[in-house]
């Protein structure tokens, strides 16, 4: 079917079942941001590939609710689809809810399959619905009935990594969250998140592109834990070792049943953001529910030594990757056709060369020219663009390592910079380095750091309308809460041993885009009469473009910290590389001022 007639369809569905709107949210049973080909069901209504989207559909309309990261992406996939683009004005709100609550008449219905909503997502649509006399019908699927060639859950093998790679075995993080449970009369948790469910068990997959995650529920009391999983994912020798840990191991599909027949007067711990609202709803009467943020999400965000350990040794690999890779480009453009495909696969290739490489973390972004001011950009077959000695290229890219996760963007220039695209790069790189130099109290929250990385693009009255930062995880997903950088008052503090993106960024349609971006890491600073202080510790190691550097722009601190930055990387690097590959990454470290 077109994606017209699959509209036409599920129109069709909603009027067999007297549904006046149909809601499909992006997501899966698990709250996951990069999903299963078995539940990319936006993709497969409307085409559009995005990992953040909402569908709403009414007889007479159908739209998709996305960010500005998305705008020009969606329109163009959208084209013919019959849907059209709603521009979210705040990230992740559920404006779609609000435009049902004016547009619907009073007893009109609306429906969701709560199976790919989370809890405070749902609460969010009946909130907004309900008091205008909407129903609101949480359990219609609509679509299975349509997608006759959907793909069936990944069955890919899983596997335990050990403590020399973690630092904490899974029987300490269990009793580490028992504690936390006790501390708050908790008395059971129920862990819906892929990637807390990893890290408690220490267990990695790859049900899920480029994040490292399995398919799995988990149960936890003070005195059980139950791991749920399609057993045949995990060798005998593997459940062995989760059993002497104290992990009962049972089938994916029995997690449902577990939370329905939970103990009257239990009170249950959930995270609404990370939990289905189809589970929620299997919960007995009888138990208090609990919802908060899953502690393991704190837990896993703050790393241990032994995890930042490995994290710097696997950004050593990652800048040698890198530094390979930049120098094939500047040696081999002009001399042989490169497209952004194939400088992905390139990229890729120079990753996979080094030991405990997994995968890539993220599909990489390689957006020359135009296509750099597309912040999600993935080039296509119909979009895939061929480099040229001019204009500007960002590489935005990761790699999944068995001793951790990166994440990178660089932009360099192919030949003939125009002096807009110098100050703009300038300005940018100020960003990022104002964010990367903060000195903050202890305390001190992501929306603040914000708005000290946003300032050199404030005062020339630029700006970006994605996040300046997200956490990342070790060697799980590219993504990771609860902290973040951006405008959004989340009240989580940065603590020492977070790992975090600082990436600002400017964006002109049609023309081009910069995006700059390290991981650093959070650490205690300095204790004062004020209080205690804190800092970044820069973990990325990959040199920047000077060619594009506006010095006009750029204070003495500035100038300063790109030239000890610069040493640094030469330093780290230069043990691991070829004299042929050090020279050259000599002359791209050079201090300038």
């Amino acid at each position: 079917m077109t994606f017209k007639e699959k509209l036409a369809a599920l129109r069709g569905m909603m009027k067999q079942q007297h549904i006046d709107a149909y809601i499909i949210p992006s997501s899966d049973p698990h709250i996951s941001e990069y999903l299963p080909d078995h539940y990319r069901c936006i993709a497969w209504a409307s085409g559009f590939t995005g990992s953040a989207g909402t569908l709403a559909i009414t007889q007479e309309f159908a739209g998709l609710w996305t960010d500005s990261r998305y705008f020009v992406q969606a329109a163009d996939q959208l084209a013919g689809s019959g849907y059209e683009l709603m521009k979210l004005k705040v990230q992740t709100a559920p404006e779609f809810a609000d435009w049902l609550a004016q547009t619907l008449p009073k007893n009109a219905v609306v429906a969701f399959d709560g199976k790919l909503a989370s809890v405070l997502l749902a609460q969010a649509i009946e909130e907004r619905l309900v008091p205008r006399g909407i129903a609101v019908k949480s359990a219609i699927d609509l679509l299975t009935p349509l997608w006759h060639d959907r793909p069936a859950l990944p069955t890919s093998p899983a596997y335990l990594i050990y403590e020399t790679i973690t630092g904490a075995t899974t029987a300490s993080k269990l009793q580490r969250l028992r504690k936390e449970m006790e501390r708050s009369g908790i008395g059971a948790h129920f862990i819906s998140s892929l990637d807390d469910v990893a890290w408690l068990f220490n267990i990695r997959g790859s049900d899920v592109a480029c994040n490292p995650v399995a398919l799995a529920f988990a149960l936890i009391t003070d005195t059980t834990a139950i791991l749920f999983i399609d057993q045949g994912k995990l060798t005998d020798k593997d459940k062995t070792s989760l059993q002497e840990a104290g992990v009962t191991v049972e089938d994916y599909a029995e997690a449902e049943n577990a939370l329905a027949h939970l103990d009257t007067g239990l009170v249950l711990l959930i995270d609404p953001k990370r939990t289905c609202f189809d589970f929620y709803n299997r919960i007995p009467d009888e138990v208090t529910v609990l919802e908060k943020t899953n502690p393991t999400t704190l837990f896993k965000a703050v790393k241990n030594n032994v995890e930042v350990t490995h994290t710097r040794h696997t950004m050593v690999k990652d800048g040698v990757a890198l530094t390979r890779f930049f120098k094939w480009l500047e040696e081999t453009l002009g001399n042989e056709p490169i497209t952004e495909i194939s400088l992905a696969e390139k990229l890729r290739g120079f990753r996979a060369e080094l030991e405990g490489f997994v995968g890539e973390s993220f599909d990489t972004i390689a957006g020359y020219r135009a296509h750099g001011a597309l912040p999600h950009y993935k080039a296509t077959p119909e979009s895939n663009s061929a480099l040229l000695p001019e204009g500007l290229l960002l590489v935005d890219s990761g790699g999944q390592y068995h001793t951790g996760t990166t994440d990178i963007t660089r932009v360099v220039s192919l030949g003939n910079a125009s002096e807009a695209e110098k100050t703009d790069y300038t300005l940018v790189l100020k960003g990022m380095i104002e964010g990367s130099t903060a000195v903050f109290p202890k305390g001190t929250r992501g929306y603040q750091l914000d708005a000290i990385t946003r300032k050199p693009l404030w005062d020339h009255l630029r700006n970006y309308g994605h996040g300046t930062g997200h956490g990342v995880g070790f060697f799980l997903n590219v993504h990771e809460g609860p902290h973040t950088f951006n405008s959004a008052a989340v009240d989580v503090p940065v603590e020492p041993g977070m790992i975090t993106s600082i990436e600002p960024g400017l964006y002109r349609e049609g023309e081009y885009g910069i995006r700059i971006e390290n991981l650093v890491l959070s650490v205690d600073h300095q204790d004062t009469s004020f209080g205690p202080f804190m800092a970044f510790e820069t973990l990325t190691l990959c040199y920047i473009d000077t060619s594009l550097i506006d010095t006009s722009l750029l204070d003495a601190v500035h100038i300063a910290w790109l030239n000890t930055y610069h040493a640094m990387v030469y330093d780290k690097l230069a043990p691991h590389l070829e004299a042929v590959d050090q020279r050259w990454l000599k002359e791209k470290t050079q201090a300038i001022g």
